[in-house]
């Protein structure tokens, strides 16, 4: 992570002689002033640095206040010939170092530093930790003012700081604080705005509903316990045209800043559910729920749905509930500082395993201190909602029994047992995600689990980037957040094949859909690294480490190995510096519960001859530090293609081993098989379908529009 650009073309601009020409090569440089900005900036080496500076200054654009292209870390570093030993990371130590220097007081928080807003108080006035209104987030420096809700990077509150520091008042909230990423989104704000407020005047409330009407829709979503004042008090609405209960994200202001809708959807006498928000995607998000909370509140329950969350407050009192965004899948940074107040939060997130693994990944976000988890072993192994039906006492027993988030570096098997019980009571949930796509592999490898290391190899040319694009992609669409890290390619083409295989047809030859699909992929919880050719391991390792906190991603795909060891130390032999590498990323697997998924080239073998688990490059030190290791067989026939399938030979998880064939599609780039391909043609519409006819359900709530 690297938050400078911004910062270094701000303070060069401090460290000229002001001249009312906009190039830089008709100014002059104040050296001392430039030292003191690049120190800040985070470089060291500085005078090397400068002296290269001076002489390419020439080549940048900058405007009196403000660059006409922001300098980003790539730019920099191209432009001067800089190294990765030349840039530092930011740290929560540096962070708190340039505060004392200002002599600005500030306070710890769990996971912020606090203290007082350039935008609210004046530079004079003391202010106290519950007072103190502006949050700096200790992993990324990213600020956020609850009352002037301006935000930004550490290097724009540095700038901001400097300036409260000269006049002593407040600042005038920055136009630029309201970050717009394209012309265009200005049209889509007010039209999601509109829509939000569309909904909302359209909705009905439960006190205006009738009775019968209000236990039909309790009914409907299994929530027959909870109470109308319930509802009332949380200001869930009824929205009948689209059969969904709307739940208000309310802003720190109380104003109504978007909407998350839960819909009911029916195939016959079968209802499901499907979640949708205003604003969609990343644009906003918010925590339902703590609007209803006191400041005066210390403990907290976190829920993985707003019907939760409600079961919760009805049963358990003086304490705030608050449902997640977006569930178990991602915890966002941006939340953070509405939580810092409480010094207790209980997770409870479900009965799956897979809520128990987030749950305990989201406490380490929170700071594990103050966090409890209730365990998915825990009798009766019930969501708050269902444990509603039980009583209230239920619910109370199980928030009292919450287990304390372990220390990361020490537990037992008291702390162990419930866990152990939770994997033996769902084993298939503790197998992990299983692919759709791909059913044979799910039979050898029973799932794709958190903080493991895969490790894929196959011939070159065998399709290797193809096989896992499609691989990763399967888990991806079943809501595993991927990171994929594409050295060898570029990310316009392989989010081309991506696409071709979500589709599962020729875009080429159907264009008029491509928006259609293009807007169904960008829904997936997917991000692409965006570097090309060699890379260090340190700057790779920090991408990563800022995609598991920002995003929460679960698993991060490397293609490949090779082009990590090319700008790393070179006083370690190739195999040193390889087993090095592994070493990180096992590393990085465990500690983050993140599976890794790593491409790395065979030796070079006779084209007869299949790959064995000693064909991959470099040690023995591969193989053992992974937990599953998978090789595509393509034994060629001629000049073309033979028979090609994976094969597992190492499974860690419980030892079967075994291969599995492969269908390869041309035209959709896809290895699925043609019976799995035809099932997903009919899904999506592609075969012909008869019609449709209204259900029971359907007619009764058709009454109700």
């Amino acid at each position: 992570m690297w938050h400078h650009g911004r910062t270094i073309t701000r303070l060069l601009e401090r460290s000229l002689v002001r001249t009312p020409t906009a190039a830089l090569c008709n100014a002059k440089l104040d050296p001392a002033m430039l030292e003191g900005a690049m120190s800040s900036a985070g470089l060291t080496r500085r005078s090397a640095i400068c002296e290269r500076l001076a002489q390419q200054l020439a080549t940048l654009q900058v405007r009196h206040c403000h660059a006409t292209r922001p300098i980003t870390r790539m730019s920099l570093q191209k432009m001067l010939r800089l190294g990765e030993e030349d840039f530092k990371d930011l740290t929560v130590t540096e962070m708190r170092r340039y505060l004392h220097s200002k002599k600005l007081d500030f306070y710890e928080g769990y996971t912020c530093l606090l203290m007082a807003s350039p935008f609210v108080h004046r530079l004079a006035t003391p202010v106290s930790k519950d007072d103190a209104r502006l949050f700096i987030n200790k992993t990324t420096g990213q600020f956020f003012c609850k009352e002037s809700l301006v935000e930004g990077t550490w290097d724009d509150i540095q700038v901001f700081l400097e300036a409260w520091l000269d006049s002593g008042q407040p600042l005038d909230k920055p136009r630029e604080a309201q970050f717009v990423a394209e012309e265009d989104e200005d049209t889509e704000a007010q039209f999601v705005r509109e829509e939000v407020d569309r909904i909302w005047r359209k909705a009905s409330t439960f006190a205006g509903m009738e009775p019968s009407e209000c236990a039909m829709v309790k009914q409907l979503f299994s929530a027959k316990k909870l109470s109308d004042s319930t509802l009332n008090r949380f200001n869930v609405r009824w929205f009948a045209a689209t059969k969904s209960l709307v739940f208000p994200w309310f802003g720190p202001r109380g104003n109504l800043q978007g909407l998350k809708l839960l819909s009911a959807k029916f195939d016959g006498s079968i209802v499901s559910y499907e979640e949708s928000t205003l604003p969609r995607g990343n644009l906003y998000c918010n925590l339902f729920g703590l609007h209803e909370a006191a400041s005066s509140d210390t403990e907290l329950v976190l829920t993985a749905s707003e019907l939760d969350c409600l079961a919760v407050s009805q049963s358990v009192r003086k304490m705030a509930v608050a449902a997640l965004p977006r569930g178990i899948s991602s915890l966002s940074p941006s939340l953070l500082p509405y939580l810092e107040q409480y010094k207790k939060i209980i997770l409870w997130l479900g009965r799956e395993l897979t809520a128990w693994e987030a749950a305990k990944v989201f406490a380490r976000k929170l700071a594990l201190r103050r966090c409890c988890l209730v365990s998915a072993g825990d009798p009766p192994q019930l969501q708050p909602l269902q444990a509603l039906t039980e009583g209230p006492s239920c619910l109370q027993r199980v928030v009292r029994g919450a287990l304390r988030a372990a220390h990361k570096d020490i537990t037992s098997f008291r702390q162990l047992r419930e866990n152990v019980r939770g994997e033996l009571v769902n084993v298939d949930q503790a197998a992990g995600t299983k692919w759709k796509r791909f059913p044979e592999l799910t039979k050898v490898l029973k799932g794709h689990r958190r903080g493991e290391l895969t490790v894929f190899t196959g011939p070159t040319g065998s399709g290797k980037t193809t096989f896992i694009s499609e691989y990763a992609l399967d888990l991806c669409i079943q809501g595993v957040n991927t990171l994929w890290g594409s050295f060898e390619i570029s990310n316009v083409r392989l989010a081309r094949v991506m696409l071709s295989q979500f589709s599962q047809c020729q875009l080429a030859l159907h264009i008029e859909d491509y928006d259609m699909w293009a807007d169904r992929f960008e829904m997936l919880p997917l991000y692409f690294m965006t570097f090309q050719g060699q890379q260090g391991i340190k700057t790779v390792m920090n991408t990563m480490q800022h995609a598991v906190y920002v995003y929460d991603i679960s698993h991060v795909v490397i293609d490949n190995l090779q082009f990590m060891m090319g700008q790393t130390n070179t006083l370690l032999d190739r195999f040193a510096l390889q087993d090095h590498i592994i070493g990180v990323f096992r590393n990085f697997a465990t500690t983050n519960s993140c599976h890794v998924t790593l491409v790395i080239h065979p030796r070079k073998e006779d084209d007869d001859k299949e790959l064995q688990i000693s064909s991959i490059l470099g040690t023995a030190k591969v193989s053992q530090e992974a937990d599953n290791v998978m090789i595509l067989q393509n034994r060629r026939i001629g000049s073309t293609h033979g028979h090609r399938r994976i094969q597992v030979v190492k499974n860690r998880f419980d030892g079967e081993l075994g291969t599995v064939p492969l269908e390869f599609h041309k035209p959709t780039l896809s290895f699925t098989t043609s019976k799995w391909r035809i099932k997903h043609g009919k899904e999506n519409g592609f075969a012909q379908r008869g019609p449709v006819h209204p259900t029971s359900v359907d007619r009764v709530f058709s009454s109700l529009e």
